[in-house]
């Protein structure tokens, strides 16, 4: 290394010297033709060129400032980047805890929106229960009869659901008994005098009886709809 260190100054020493050399020459002659003292500043600037020269770094030196200069720009693009992953993982996990918060309001929201329908259907239906004593009495009655009166006492966006629990129950039958367990009317309630809580005449009146039963799945399930859901899983209410 110090050989070739060596070798290198000298080179660079000689190509000076054979500048100034030249330099020197021409000088002479100029000097000689103007008669001035060129010669001995030629000599100087010689002398200054050739140490300015032989200090610049060569070969191996050169090489070496390279090396630490790339590594140093390396270990800046690592750091850099090391710096930019841990701030794109900070963001991101910000943004998903800011998404679990949405999704959890918007879960709540959901479920406060539908608590806030049900209960709706519910005072609609509760509302729109007609008085059983606005129906003439009648002897006997026709299953379209009865189906008439529960259109008029139940909700339309109810019925449909209401009417599946009476087919599946007493398709329709007021005068329905459970040979096996005395259950009795349209809703084969048990006991059947339950249905005197509004109306003594429960028995023989229809309407009464569809007012019961409109009462219960309200009171029990919040709406027939609801009452027909848990029919369906359980195949009873």
């Amino acid at each position: 290394m110090l050989e070739g260190n060596r070798v290198s100054r000298i080179s660079v020493r000689g190509f000076a010297v054979a500048s100034a050399t030249a330099v020197t020459a021409v000088g002479s002659v100029v000097g000689v033709a103007s008669g001035s003292t060129a010669q001995t500043n030629d000599a100087e600037a010689m002398a200054s060129d050739s140490t300015l020269l032989a200090d610049i770094p060569a070969g191996q030196q050169a090489q070496v400032q390279i090396a630490s200069l790339t590594q140093q720009a390396d270990a800046q693009a690592i750091a850099a980047d090391a710096g930019a992953k841990k701030d794109a993982e900070a963001a991101a996990r910000k943004q998903a805890a800011a998404d679990a918060v949405a999704k959890q309001k918007a879960a709540q929201k959901a479920e406060e929106e539908a608590k806030a329908r049900k209960e709706a259907e519910a005072k609609a239906s509760r509302d729109s229960v007609r008085s059983a004593s606005s129906f003439a009495v009648q002897s006997s009655y026709t299953v379209s009869q009865i189906q008439a009166m529960a259109r008029q006492m139940v909700p339309s966006g109810q019925f449909q659901c209401f009417s599946n629990i009476v087919d599946h129950e007493s398709s329709w039958n007021y005068r329905a008994v459970n040979a096996s367990s005395g259950a009795y009317g349209l809703f084969q309630a048990l006991p059947g005098s339950k249905m005197a809580s509004v109306g003594a005449d429960w028995q023989t009146n229809p309407a009464t009886q569809i007012k019961w039963g409109l009462n219960y799945m309200n009171s029990r399930y919040g709406s027939p709809c609801e009452a027909w859901s848990f029919w369906q899983a359980n195949h009873w209410y």
